[in-house]
């Protein structure tokens, strides 16, 4: 039985003491423990926030890191910065990070890599364009960000990570995919690591849906068979919304 996953995607929100009292906000309300809350917060507020959660079932985690552990990389942060400061997850390959940042298929498998190695599970974002959807390439273009992103993956290692599909046309816009067509997305990705793996790995790994989830399209979107949980963004911002996503 696989367990949801709510992850509240902060972004570059939250100064450390907007971040504190957020996270104060959100620990007056009772979370459902079936469901696997998680906050990924800016680098600045991880090791307060750390603290803040610590008598909590929140899990922290990261929305970036490096693939290398120390070097001439300015503005970067390592994996062993992020272990010690005891994170459970990080985000690797958003959509925006790609868009802004150059990140590619290749960089992606670098981190995912790097992340396991420390015991970090990733968070591995997919997803189309707009103009990819329409042309209808969606299944080519996720099908390859897949097999790119777990290249050379041993299979053990497939339990800890969580794939988080995200239609690019859908973050911050206000779209929202149906739950069909989320729910079929999520369904075709599964197979991928089915046919690239075996029919349990692929049974068991966690698929988020990611792309302006409200409080009020979470039950539509957790009904789905194949839809594990949510990436969620702007109203991970909110204490009430981020609580209602959980207990949905």
């Amino acid at each position: 039985m696989r367990k949801p996953i709510i992850a509240g995607n902060w972004k570059m929100n939250n100064t450390i003491s907007d971040s504190l009292a957020l996270i104060e906000e959100i620990k007056k309300h009772k979370l459902n423990e079936n469901v696997e809350a998680v906050v990924c917060v800016p680098f600045t507020s991880l090791s307060e926030v750390k603290k803040a959660i610590e008598s909590t079932n929140i899990k922290l985690g990261a929305q970036n890191l490096h693939w290398e552990e120390n070097g001439a990389y300015t503005g970067e942060i390592s994996p062993l910065m992020l272990k010690e400061i005891g994170i459970d997850y990080c985000i690797i390959g958003h959509s925006e990070r790609r868009q802004y940042f150059n990140e590619t298929d290749e960089t992606v498998n670098k981190k995912i890599k790097t992340a396991l190695k420390h015991n970090i599970k990733p968070i591995v974002c997919v997803g189309e364009t707009l103009e990819e959807r329409e042309a209808g390439r969606e299944e080519e273009i996720v099908k390859e960000q897949v097999l790119k992103a777990f290249e050379d993956i041993d299979i053990k290692d497939v339990e800890n990570i969580v794939i988080a599909y995200e239609p690019i046309w859908a973050i911050g816009t206000g779209k929202t995919a149906s739950s069909e067509d989320a729910n079929q997305m999520c369904k075709f990705i599964r197979s991928i690591i089915k046919r690239k793996y075996e029919e349990k790995t692929g049974e068991n790994i966690r698929i988020q849906y990611g792309g302006s989830v409200k409080p009020n399209t979470i039950k539509e979107l957790m009904e789905k068979e194949d839809i594990d949980g949510a990436l969620v963004g702007g109203a991970s911002l909110i204490a009430e919304d981020f609580a209602k996503l959980v207990n949905h």
